[in-house]
C-alpha cells in the first residue's frame, strides 16, 4: 500500500462493520495502520473478523438505542476516524410504503447515523478526525420504487453538507455515495424481492451502471481510506459519488 493514504495509530468506528462495504472498509482502515472497532449487531461476525484483522476489537451497538451508543463511546477512548456505514434497504413507491417500514428506515439510517454524530463529535473535535458518511446515489437522484431509501439517503446527504458548515476546522466530514455495490445487501435484496428471477435482475443492476458492473465493496472501502488519510486534509463538506457513472448519464 502506498505509504500516501496510512492511517497509522489512528483509532476508527465503522458502523455495519462485520460485512459489505462495512467490512471491506474494516480492512482497508486495518491495512492502513488504524485499530478498527467494528460496531455491528451481529456478534459472530464481528468477532470473526475482529479475528482476522491486527489490533481490530467488536463491539456491539445498536445504534437505533441512545443507550447503547453511549455506552459504546463511554467504553472508547480516542475515536479519530468515525465510518457512519450501518443502513437498511427498502422496495417500494410511496403508496407502497407503509408508516412503519417509513419510520424503520428513518430510525436506522437517519436517526442511527444522529446518534452516532452527537456522541462522537466531541471525541473528534479533540483529535481533529475524520467523519466519513455512507450515503447513496439514491441521495442524490430519484431511485424508481425506493422512495423511503432515497429520503434517507437524501438526509445522509445533508446532514454531512450541515455538519462541515458547523465544525469546519474542528473535524472533517465527508460523504460517500456509491451506486449498486456487490454486496450480501444485494444479495438479500434479490432473495427477497426476486427469488425466481436472479439472474435477470442482476444483469439488470448490472447495467444500471454505464460502466457496465456493480462496483466491488474494496472500492467503496479505498475512498474511505482515502478520505480517512491525511491526503484528504483540504476534502470537507463533500459529497462523493462512486458510481460507475449512474448519476452522470
Amino acid at each position: 500500500m502506498s505509504n500516501t493514504f496510512r492511517v497509522d495509530g489512528r483509532t476508527a468506528l465503522v458502523t455495519g462493520g462485520a460485512s459489505g462495504i462495512g467490512e471491506a472498509t474494516c480492512r482497508a482502515l486495518a491495512a492502513g495502520g488504524a485499530s478498527v472497532a467494528i460496531v455491528d449487531v451481529d456478534r459472530e461476525k464481528a468477532e470473526a473478523l475482529a479475528g482476522q484483522l491486527p489490533g481490530a476489537s467488536a463491539r456491539i451497538c445498536d445504534i437505533t438505542r441512545e443507550e447503547s451508543v453511549k455506552a459504546l463511546f463511554e467504553q472508547i477512548g480516542r475515536v479519530d476516524i468515525l465510518v457512519n456505514n450501518a443502513g437498511i434497504g427498502l422496495v417500494g413507491s410511496v403508496e407502497e410504503t407503509e408508516r412503519a417500514d417509513f419510520e424503520r428506515l428513518f430510525r436506522v439510517n437517519v436517526e442511527g447515523m444522529y446518534l452516532m454524530i452527537r456522541y462522537a463529535v466531541p471525541k473528534l473535535i479533540a483529535s481533529h478526525g475524520a467523519m466519513i458518511n455512507i450515503g447513496s446515489v439514491a441521495g442524490l437522484v430519484g431511485v424508481k420504487r425506493r422512495f423511503a431509501y432515497c429520503a434517507t439517503k437524501g438526509a445522509v446527504v445533508a446532514m454531512t453538507r450541515q455538519l462541515s458548515v458547523d465544525y469546519p476546522t474542528q473535524f472533517r466530514v465527508n460523504c460517500i455515495c456509491p451506486g449498486t455495490v456487490d454486496t450480501p445487501f444485494v444479495e438479500a435484496y434479490l432473495e427477497r424481492y426476486h427469488k425466481h428471477e436472479k439472474e435477470k435482475v442482476r444483469a439488470e443492476l448490472n447495467s444500471r451502471q454505464p460502466i457496465g458492473r456493480l462496483g466491488k465493496p474494496e472500492e467503496i472501502a479505498n475512498m474511505a481510506l482515502y478520505l480517512a488519510s491525511d491526503a484528504a486534509g483540504f476534502v470537507t463538506g463533500s459529497v462523493l459519488a462512486i458510481d460507475g457513472g449512474w448519476t452522470a448519464a
